[in-house]
Formats: structure tokens, C-alpha cells, sequence
């Protein structure tokens, strides 16, 4: 149901596309969003030296990449496929799902009040993009707060069934930071050191999600809430208290995970 982006994409952005052919330097893709083709060059595939770019990527693969330059006057598109992260990965995949879920909400609500569903997207789509950057984010804000449908020009029924429907199937909005903590404690009892020191950030925060041992006293943290600001005065709160209980015979140090 959503259409194709019209024009190119920009330099930077990330793409969702489908392996269509892979040859010995070159990896030739379709952008999903764009209806494109793009090309990957094989020291764009993955670091390091590539013996069998199979071993990476084969016809029908779906991949995130990015775009590093536009030929507009060849219409040609390169693309890379290494510069992508794991989390820009999981993020970018996450919003096409997003973006279809909203789709078969839509779908759904047109079939209950038995209207076209492209009818329905065209209605909502465009103004819901303009007004909080996606047809799924906008469905978040109408959870916190119902008014926002008001910028859409629906008939009572339209506006009624809708808000049920999303309210049933929208999650509230939310975001993860991911962090990792070394503690180093120079006690004879450092591990109860290091265990304490856990506690006291814990202590700080009860929003911390998840903290998880990686090994050689490093440990990773995750925080979630429902925005970036927030997220990160929890995480600042629990390095904080951490680095407070160890610093008298150790030392902490506290690393973001690239984005």
C-alpha cells in the first residue's frame, strides 16, 4: 500500500535492499523504498580482505546499507554495506516493520468501515508523516495523546475506530542506549567490590533494563525509556552511582555503544 520515495535518497541515509545479483568485485542491489538500483563494491561488503564476497551476501538477501555517493548524471548509486552498524541495522529494520504494521492498521480500519485502504492511506499517510516524521510514530503520539487526531480530516466513525485500533496494537513509544562499564578493583575482595559497586548504581536508577557480564570486568548496560533524554540521565545516573562505590580502592570506566 505505500508508495515508492520519489527522487534519490541522500547521501548518508540507510536503505533497505534486496540482493540482486553478486559478481567477483560487485554487488548489485534494489532499494526497496526507492525502486533503485545501487551497487556495493566489495571493500564496501565487509572489513578485512574478502576471499568469496558469497561468503557475505547471495541473490534474495535483504540488507541494510548506506549510501555514500549519488551520480546523478549516470544515475548510478553506490552503496556500503560494512559502514552500517549492527544497531543502525536492528533500528532501520525495526521502522520498515513499524512502517508496515501502521499499514495493516489502516488496512484494518478501512475494511471495518468498508472504504478502499489506499483511500484511507492517502487521507492519513501524508499529513501523519509531516506531523511526527512516520505513519507509526504518529499512531504513537495518538496514545499519549488522543488530540493529535484532530490534524486529520476523518469522519467521526473514521476518527472512532482508528483510535481503538491503535490503542490495540501501537506500543507506546521507546528507545535504548546501550553502554559498557569496566570496574577494576585493587581490594583483596575486589569481586564483592565490583559487586557492590553494581548494587550502588542499580540503587541510583530502577530503570536500568538489563546489565550483563561480558568478561575482564566489563559489563554491558542497556537503558529504556521514552526518549533519548531520559535514557540518558538514567544511564548517567547509574555510572554515576557505580563509579562513586568502586573509586575509593578501584576505578571504573564507562564507554556509549556506537550508534
Amino acid at each position: 500500500m505505500s508508495e515508492k520515495k520519489q527522487g534519490f535518497p541522500e547521501e548518508g541515509e540507510l536503505v533497505l535492499c534486496t540482493v540482486t545479483s553478486v559478481q567477483f568485485h560487485s554487488v548489485f542491489v534494489q532499494m526497496d523504498e526507492y525502486g533503485k538500483t545501487g551497487m556495493i563494491h566489495i571493500s564496501e561488503v565487509a572489513p578485512g580482505r574478502i576471499r568469496n564476497i558469497r561468503d557475505f551476501v547471495i541473490e534474495g538477501k535483504k540488507v541494510v546499507c548506506k549510501v555514500l555517493k549519488i551520480h546523478l548524471d549516470r544515475g548510478h548509486i553506490d552503496l556500503s554495506l560494512r559502514r552500517v552498524t549492527e544497531m543502525q541495522k536492528r533500528k532501520k529494520i525495526t521502522e520498515i516493520k513499524q512502517q508496515q504494521n501502521a499499514e495493516k492498521i489502516l488496512e484494518h480500519v478501512a475494511k471495518t468501515i468498508d472504504a478502499k485502504p489506499e483511500e484511507l492511506f492517502a487521507k492519513v499517510n501524508e499529513k501523519a508523516v509531516a506531523a511526527s516524521g512516520s505513519l507509526y510514530g504518529f499512531f504513537q503520539e495518538m496514545i499519549k495523546d488522543e488530540k493529535v487526531l484532530e490534524q486529520l480530516s476523518l469522519s467521526e466513525k473514521e476518527h472512532k475506530i482508528l483510535l481503538e485500533v491503535v490503542t490495540q496494537r501501537v506500543k507506546s513509544p521507546e528507545v535504548e542506549i546501550v553502554g559498557k562499564l569496566k570496574l577494576q578493583s585493587y581490594s583483596s575482595d575486589g569481586v564483592e567490590h565490583v559487586k557492590n559497586a553494581l548494587k550502588a548504581g542499580l540503587k541510583s536508577t530502577s530503570n536500568v533494563a538489563d546489565v550483563k557480564y561480558l568478561g575482564t570486568g566489563t559489563f554491558r548496560v542497556a537503558v529504556k525509556a521514552e526518549d533519548y533524554k531520559t535514557a540518558e540521565k538514567i544511564m548517567d545516573k547509574f555510572v554515576e552511582g557505580a563509579t562513586e562505590s568502586i573509586a575509593k580502592n578501584g576505578v571504573a570506566e564507562f564507554q556509549r555503544a556506537q550508534t
